[in-house]
């Protein structure tokens, strides 16, 4: 089928009734115990924001990647079995095209260079590098530990593990330029949990698993140069599990726009932000 990658990959292990829900009880409450964590003591220059426009979003799309580019929305989706690479009408919400993932893949972070559409995968250790406008697989590439968020300066792939630290990838060897580690201004405190980023202004932007904040950094040497408070945008006693975290931002430089979402939000927000 145009579009999806089909690899031989070795069947997972097959846990036990009691293995799978041990599992399920140890993963709740590590998410109870980082979502009851997640009001984050901010330092610095915080930001607000006001709201511009609010459009339809797929409610089952579990966004984990989201660019504007070339005047079109993509969007990158998670959860194994439903990942995928799609291309989305901003006014309607309405899936346009749609490449999905091997069901072995869990789908995160996406960017798009080069007219090139590359996505990574949770896991794997395996991104994809698709053709922008068939969405068509033209090769695969591999990293080291986890993938998560996606994105670029026009020169690299910036990418994030999960951890404090970004990785810079050149974008035809893959291998990695060189390093940040992501850091408070005034105690030099690691900010981990980085999830998808983007490319703003010669900033890098990120979302923090389980927080409504977005937090701005320094390219050059990691450094937290502020962060941007959404906690009201899509208020949490509206959602409906803790996993519907603040998840996806969209910069189009073009008409200087900046979108926003969530993992299974109904809607997706085009917002601006400043000092409050």
């Amino acid at each position: 089928m145009s579009g999806q990658f089909t690899p031989t990959v070795r069947s997972p292990k097959r846990n036990s009734r009691w293995g799978i829900v041990l599992l399920l009880l140890v993963s709740s409450v590590a998410g109870i115990s980082v979502f009851a964590q997640s009001k984050r003591a901010l330092k610095g220059e915080v930001w607000g924001y006001k709201l511009v426009a609010a459009y339809p979003h797929d409610r089952t799309a579990f966004t984990q990647g989201l660019v504007f580019a070339n005047g079109q929305l993509l969007e990158g989706t998670g959860q194994k079995g439903e990942s995928s690479l799609r291309r989305v009408d901003l006014g309607t919400g309405k899936v346009e095209q749609i490449a999905p993932l091997n069901s072995h893949y869990f789908g995160e972070g996406i960017t798009v260079l080069n007219d090139k559409v590359y996505q990574l995968t949770w896991q794997n250790r395996i991104g994809l590098v698709y053709d922008i406008d068939t969405f068509d697989v033209k090769k695969t590439f591999q990293y080291s530990g986890e993938g998560w968020g996606l994105t670029t300066d026009g020169k690299h792939l910036i990418m994030s593990d999960g951890s404090a630290t970004i990785r810079f990838l050149d974008p035809e060897t893959f291998q990695v330029a060189r390093r940040i580690n992501v850091h408070r201004r005034d105690n030099k405190e690691k900010i981990g949990r980085l999830n998808e980023l983007e490319y703003v202004n010669d900033e890098i932007w990120a979302n923090v698993w389980y927080e409504d904040h977005i937090v701005r950094i320094s390219p050059k040497d990691g450094t937290v140069l502020g962060w941007i408070d959404l906690s009201t945008l899509y208020p949490r006693s509206q959602r409906t599990s803790n996993e519907e975290v603040l998840n996806g931002i969209a910069y189009d430089r073009q008409k200087k726009r900046l979108f926003v979402t969530g993992k299974n939000w109904p809607q997706l927000f085009e917002i601006t932000v400043g000092q409050k």
